[in-house]
């Protein structure tokens, strides 16, 4: 009687372990075009806060350049990434963004992408994740602040290299009342990025079209080919 009953309890148990699998691959299949949907709405929903559709016949989630392995660690990128490549109808690349990471933010690392244009002068900086005081190191977020804004048309050259600091450390970037940390990484990692770009300009800016950009513009022929 004993052995039938735990027979039984087991059996059960099995029963539910297989429906509660087959309801979460059902839930996960169900749900991840939406979810894949959503992360690319926002993504591409951030590059063209930076670079404007009007600036770039390409899509900019697609067209895309691998950053080198050796540069990871200068852009603070434990699992690498992409730059983003922005052409011109001829096929010119314009401008390109970069992600990157400031890893010494107040509270932690603090994600953003670098938008520059071919001339060196920055398109457009956005932060994308972070974990900034709220209130103060948060005014890196452009819909808390236009702070972020203040690297717009800005270059190596101008205000100059050695004024890529906040003006508490005799720089020309304004700092957060009450917060210096957050601003000042921010600053140094822009700068990191147009260092990165300008010893890679050539390299950067003569990027072929990237194999997957190919193929959504020139989808295959799944109904095969007339001989």
């Amino acid at each position: 009687m004993l052995k039938r009953s735990i027979g039984k309890n087991a059996a059960i148990l099995a029963l539910f372990a297989l429906v509660t699998a087959g309801t979460l691959a059902v839930t996960q299949i169900t749900t991840r075009e939406p979810i894949e949907r959503a992360i690319r709405e926002a993504a591409a929903k951030a590059l063209l806060e930076i670079i404007p559709i009007e600036r770039h016949s390409n899509d900019l989630l697609v067209d895309t350049y691998p950053i080198p392995k050796q540069y990871w660690a200068m852009l603070g990128l434990k699992q690498g990434g992409n730059i983003n490549l922005a052409r011109e109808g001829d096929g010119t690349i314009d401008a390109v963004i970069v992600p990157t990471v400031a890893p010494d933010g107040y509270s932690g690392p603090i994600q953003m992408l670098v938008g520059v244009n071919r001339d060196g002068t920055i398109a457009g900086v956005r932060v994308t994740s972070h974990a900034e005081t709220p209130g103060l190191g948060d005014k890196v977020e452009v819909k808390k602040s236009d702070w972020i804004l203040s690297f717009d048309g800005t270059s190596l050259e101008d205000p100059g290299r050695d004024m890529w600091k906040v003006q508490k450390d005799g720089g020309a970037f304004d700092q957060f009342t009450g917060a210096t940390i957050t601003p000042r990484a921010v600053v140094n990692q822009v700068r990191t990025v147009l260092d990165f770009v300008a010893e890679h300009q050539q390299e950067i800016f003569s990027a072929p079209v990237s194999k997957r950009a190919v193929e959504v513009e020139q989808p295959q022929n799944t109904q095969g080919e007339d001989n």
